[in-house]
């Protein structure tokens, strides 16, 4: 197999509810999930939304796709899947980084969400992740600088110039004008009750279809700074289709995407 050169990934989390319950209510006896609940509905009252800040949340999922450097998707993985242990999750996802030798890791917000998550559980869990933060080298080297788009390309930042503008639509409205699936019965906002049901299959299929989503995004990013022609964007799509196609038999969320899939509608294919 070819060399990883890329790490499409996509992480859902829930809130840690003893923790919650901890900080936001001492001494109030709420359960975990009660305490969740509670907040929630205060955040839902006064902000309009009801999405705990990610401090309080560990990671259940963490879905990652490995594609090589001439863009070609080889692989999509659940990192421990089917137990889905946050602090194994963040050991896999920080060692994993280090095993591809360091590919450059591609998210769609992942600078303002994914990422913080996923360091503040390696403090969490005791992880160490020293080339990650390297603050040996100078400030522009380090992976994790904001401008550093060797280690880390986050396409909302691309799409946005770095925050000057405002994306509104995010992930679905990109992988929408594309013809991909985006969001279909479940999102984010769902993953929450979803766990605490137990649907924890549920949450990775959701998270598996979001990463093909960026990973189709990200080709067309690729397409826009001319690292590949529309030309070679078709057959790499095409080859991840019939990708999907195979894999579809054991993986449920393959097939769902398969049935919602859409073609881009090409403009330049139809002019005379």
């Amino acid at each position: 197999m070819a060399d990883t050169r890329y790490l499409v990934f996509d992480v859902e989390s829930v809130a840690d509810g003893d923790l919650v319950a901890r900080l936001r209510y001492p001494g109030a006896g709420l359960s975990p999930q009660d305490a969740v609940a509670r907040y929630r509905a205060e955040l839902k009252a006064e902000h309009g939304h009801d999405f705990i800040p990610y401090t309080f949340q560990v990671p259940v999922c963490l879905c990652v796709a490995k594609v090589a450097a001439d863009f070609r998707l080889m692989e999509l993985v659940a990192l421990d899947e089917p137990q889905c242990r946050p602090h194994v999750i963040t050991k896999d996802f920080w060692r994993g980084w280090e095993y591809y030798k360091r590919p450059t890791l591609v998210s769609f917000n992942g600078r303002g969400f994914d990422i913080p998550l996923l360091e503040l559980a390696a403090f969490r869990f005791g992880l160490a992740a020293p080339t990650w933060f390297n603050f040996g080298a100078p400030a522009h080297d380090q992976p994790r600088n904001r401008f550093n788009l060797q280690s880390h390309v986050d396409i909302l930042e691309l799409l946005t110039n770095f925050g000057s503008s405002r994306f509104t639509g995010g992930l679905n409205l990109a992988a929408n004008l594309l013809g991909k699936p985006g969001k279909g019965d479940v999102q984010g906002h769902m993953v929450q009750d979803l766990y605490q049901a137990g649907e924890l299959a549920t949450i990775c299929d959701y998270c598996r279809c979001d990463v093909l989503d960026t990973y189709f995004v990200f080709l067309r990013t690729r397409v826009m700074l001319g690292q590949i022609s529309l030309a070679q964007e078709k057959t790499l799509i095409g080859a991840t289709k019939d990708w999907l196609a195979q894999s579809a038999g054991q993986v449920r969320a393959y097939a769902e995407y398969l049935e919602r899939w859409g073609d881009w509608p090409d403009p330049w294919a139809t002019e005379g």
